[in-house]
């Protein structure tokens, strides 16, 4: 009993304590169902965040929400400046080339790129003014401004480039002098075709045109700090002043950079449009035609070098410029390697010699196709001239070109990802041009070997021609639709293409009773029957004297017809290697 007795007792002790909890848990309990009722009670927010798929749209620099209802949300894919840790501006002093003492005092400088710098020893010199601009996105890539394929016949919506921030031009005064800080990170791979690079040239331009002062001249003042070379394409050798350590005086040509300005940011879009906007009719190219119907220091161009085998691609080149009716010079260079008939027949045709010597290909093997390649170079030398359009000799023109002298350098069509094909393509010759080139050969690094991925490396900012311009023989789709468009395009009379490009074996070096490439495995690709009786056409309308010199020789007649067995044997279907040869020139051969 007494251990009974004394159990009870804690029990009756303890319960006071338990009820003490119990009270205590309800009075918590109360004031979370009051709380929980107030929040039942508020208006729910979550229709803020419904559908927000149908709320984003993506730029190339940022996604934004739209504002709806007046709320406003933003999700970007940048750091916003209060996620940015602060930094101290610990400022550079920013150093004064000796040179802005010849410019002269109490001028008005506008600074571009310099947030980092400390340019008050510039304030001696005169008003520094900053330019304000937004970043281009780090997103934005080159591609973006130079694609492999764009829209060209507006067939959907027509091509169209993104847009590269540009500051608000109206704020500011006009400028003495513009100095701008580029930014380079070279020898990284690829630094030359930098988005940030460009803007800063492009702003630096507009500027220069829509605020620079002229002189007599008609030129404005412009100051670069840069490690690399300013962009060639936009600010010329020939407009270099002075260059001291990082810094690089130029006065440009403001007519010159205005043109330039005015032209599509990159290849996204083209220089020559087809199609007039929003209609359907074809693009009025008759303010171009009558600026440039006016003959000028320009000339047509094209390159004969080491072997005679395009002699007969050359003449036909010079007589297809004439029909059409140019009143420009057609300069020929070549070397001692093309003998004195074949002189004689190339004068005929239409040409002026000039004699160069061959610059070799230092990266390439003895004896190759593309070992003196680089003498194209020679281009850049005819300085006599403002501007030349070269022309491979492997291309009929068929309708006047005189217009592509109305674009800058360089000018070209697309030929893959973001590189130009240099079979036409718009030259200004410049001394100091050739000696960069000259100067370059062993560093640059040609994708093809050849001049092409060269010149692609030096000139990386180009503008886009049509494809008809430069109509490449060639079938990649090999795809019914695309061999239908394209013959009905080469056979289009009058002419709907400005010229043909004939890749791939070449017509003179064919029978004329077919397209040789059809007999070569890798080569069918450049097979066309249509295109290969167009050139043929064009050569049956030349003099005989001319003619005689589009002959086969013994060899290549041996060659034409080993592949003729080698594509039966292959068993081709198209069965090209049965027709029946009837090309006088196979009895009549040549030395």
């Amino acid at each position: 009993m007494g251990e009974l007795g004394l159990g009870l007792q804690k029990i009756i002790k303890a319960a006071p304590s338990k009820a003490l909890v119990i009270r205590i848990n309800l009075v918590f309990l109360a004031f979370f169902l009051v709380i929980y009722a107030s929040l039942l009670l508020r208006p729910s927010s979550s229709a803020y965040f419904q559908n927000a798929a149908s709320l984003v749209r993506c730029s190339l620099r940022e996604c934004h929400h739209k504002v709806e209802k007046g709320v406003k949300m933003e999700a970007v894919l940048e750091e916003t400046e209060a996620m940015k840790p602060k930094r101290k501006r610990n400022l550079t002093m920013l150093e004064v080339p000796s040179f802005i003492d010849e410019i002269g005092g109490g001028v008005k400088i506008g600074m571009l790129n310099f947030e980092d710098e400390d340019y008050s020893e510039w304030e001696k010199h005169g008003g520094t003014i900053p330019i304000h601009f937004q970043r281009v996105s780090e997103l934005f890539e080159w591609k973006d401004l130079f694609p492999e394929w764009i829209d060209e016949e507006e067939e959907i919506d027509g091509p169209m480039c993104p847009e590269i921030p540009m500051p608000d031009f109206s704020k500011y005064d006009d400028l003495d002098l513009i100095v701008a800080k580029l930014p380079c990170e070279y020898p990284v791979d690829g630094w030359a075709r930098d988005v940030f690079r460009l803007q800063v040239h492009l702003i630096v331009a507009n500027l220069a045109v829509k605020k620079g002062k002229r002189d007599w001249n008609w030129r404005t003042k412009v100051v670069f700090l840069s490690k690399c070379r300013p962009m060639l394409e936009v600010f010329r050798c020939n407009d270099l002043v002075k260059q001291e350590g990082e810094w690089w005086y130029y006065e440009p040509e403001i007519t010159r950079l205005e043109e330039m300005v005015s032209l599509p940011i990159g290849s996204c879009n083209l220089a020559l449009p087809l199609w007039g906007q929003g209609n359907d009719e074809v693009f009025d190219v008759s303010k171009i035609q009558q600026a440039t119907s006016a003959a000028k220091r320009e000339a047509y161009v094209t390159v004969l070098h080491s072997s005679e085998s395009y002699v007969c691609g050359a003449i036909t080149l010079a007589q297809s410029l004439l029909k059409t009716g140019t009143n420009r010079d057609l300069i020929l260079l070549l070397d001692r390697s093309i003998t004195e008939p074949k002189r004689d027949a190339l004068k005929a045709a239409g040409w002026q010699l000039r004699f160069i010597k061959r610059i070799r290909n230092p990266r390439a093997e003895k004896g190759t196709y593309n070992e003196y390649n680089y003498s194209k170079f020679r281009l850049w030398k005819m300085t006599d001239y403002d501007k030349v359009i070269f022309i491979d000799a492997d291309i009929l023109v068929l309708k006047n070109i005189d217009l592509l002298f109305h674009f800058p350098q360089m000018t070209a069509t697309g030929n893959d990802i973001w590189i130009f094909n240099s079979g036409i393509m718009v030259v200004e010759p410049s001394n100091c041009t050739f000696k960069l080139l000259m100067n370059k050969r062993k560093e640059i690094f040609s994708y093809n070997g050849g001049d092409q991925g060269f010149l692609n490396e030096v000139f990386v900012w180009w503008h886009r021609l049509p494809r008809r311009v430069n109509f490449l023989k060639n079938f990649w789709a090999n795809s019914t639709v695309e061999t239908g468009l394209k013959s009905q395009l080469f056979a289009a009379d009058p002419p709907k293409v400005y010229s043909i490009h004939y890749l791939g074996l070449k017509p003179w070096h064919c029978y004329r009773d077919y397209d040789c490439n059809w007999d070569i495995g890798d080569q069918r690709v450049y097979a066309s029957d249509v295109a290969h009786q167009r050139w043929w056409k064009f050569y049956d309308a030349m003099d005989e004297k001319l003619q005689q010199q589009c002959g086969l020789t013994e060899r290549r007649k041996i060659e034409l017809d080993w592949d003729r067995k080698m594509a039966e044997k292959e068993g081709f279907q198209d069965e090209h290697w049965k027709i029946n040869i009837t090309d006088p020139r196979r009895k009549f051969l040549i030395n």
